[in-house]
């Protein structure tokens, strides 16, 4: 009897989960999302420079100009609060024809693997009728506490038209 052809058989009860590689960051009460291959660079955060009228302002880092979105003037139709202001981050995404944008951040984003199977695409209507109109699909984790949902954003829908 050779026992040795049944070691080198892959085990059958290993089960491999697709998953998806998201760099998750919280702007308020919301949970937002980029995939990691849409993300450029994490930076500190630097001054903003712009009118102050709308949620967009440029930044620069070295050579680089970007172009910076202020989601959360954006969403709650206020400024970051006053704490968050002095440090936090920028994390900056590069759109199909090649801009840099930045999402300013309070709290340094964190990467976290999501399986495939939590992620959902957001009906329509409510992408019409809600604020995160930004965001096409969102991941539904489940938690000791009930459910936490992530909103993906879509670089290309992040600039107001």
């Amino acid at each position: 009897m050779n026992n040795q052809s049944n070691e080198k058989q892959p085990a059958l009860s290993q089960k491999t989960t697709k998953v998806l590689k998201l760099i998750h960051f919280t702007l308020g009460k919301l949970y937002l999302a980029l995939p990691i291959e849409s993300v450029y660079k994490i930076l500190n955060r630097a001054p903003v420079h712009g009118s102050g009228m709308n949620q967009v302002g440029v930044t620069h880092s070295g050579e680089e100009d970007i172009t910076v979105i202020d989601l959360y003037q954006r969403f709650f139709k206020e400024s970051l609060p006053e704490a968050a202001k002095g440090g936090g981050y920028l994390v900056t995404m590069q759109n199909q024809i090649g801009e840099l944008y930045g999402i300013p951040v309070a709290e340094a984003p964190i990467l976290i693997d999501v399986p495939l199977s939590a992620i959902r695409l957001l009906p329509e209507s409510y992408r019409r009728s809600d604020t995160v109109n930004i965001a096409r699909h969102v991941a539904v984790i489940p938690q000791d506490s009930g459910t936490k949902t992530i909103f993906l954003l879509d670089i290309e829908l992040l600039l107001p038209t």
